[in-house]
């Protein structure tokens, strides 16, 4: 199963639902897939989804899948990364009125870049290569960094403040 979240954010983010049903009504996509839609205005045809589900359907959901895509904000994919499996992770994007600028494509690729834990999709048109080499992809990564919690959550308060120290100065 695939599982599909956009987070909470008021804003749509119909590029990313749009493209996973897409995926799955042209058949790239073959196993089931459930997407929480949130705000987007874009109702699938071929995927399960609800526009929220509650935080104990939604760890269900990662748990059984396997395979997690989410927006750009940190709860949506920490929690996959709590149960050891890499997200991927595609940032909502100003230009494409998901988001009021483009925090999470900085932010992701910050993260990308010092942590390894993420798969970052910048290009929508390059998710469907990104499902279909996933097992590939993330047999690259690290199993340490996968299963070790404490030391990824030390990693990544440290990337957070460095991040706003940035910003302050």
């Amino acid at each position: 199963m695939i599982f599909v979240t956009v987070g909470t954010h008021e804003q749509q983010f119909n590029r990313l639902v749009e493209c996973v049903d897409r995926l799955k009504g042209d058949g790239i996509i073959t196993e089931e897939v459930v997407i929480q839609t949130g705000f987007s205005t874009y109702e699938p045809k071929h995927c399960t989804y609800k526009n929220l589900f509650p935080f104990d359907k939604m760890e269900d959901y990662v748990a059984k899948a396997r395979i997690i895509i989410t927006h750009g904000g940190p709860s949506s994919f920490i929690m996959p990364l709590q149960y050891g499996k890499t997200p991927i992770v595609v940032p909502r994007r100003v230009e494409f009125d998901e988001h009021v600028n483009n925090h999470q494509l900085e932010f992701c690729k910050a993260v990308s870049k010092r942590m390894g834990t993420i798969v970052v999709v910048e290009d929508i048109e390059k998710l469907k290569d990104v499902i279909l080499d996933y097992d590939s992809i993330i047999s690259t990564i690290s199993s340490d960094i996968q299963t070790n919690n404490r030391k990824f959550n030390e990693n990544f308060a440290k990337v957070v403040d460095d991040l706003f120290k940035d910003k302050r100065h």
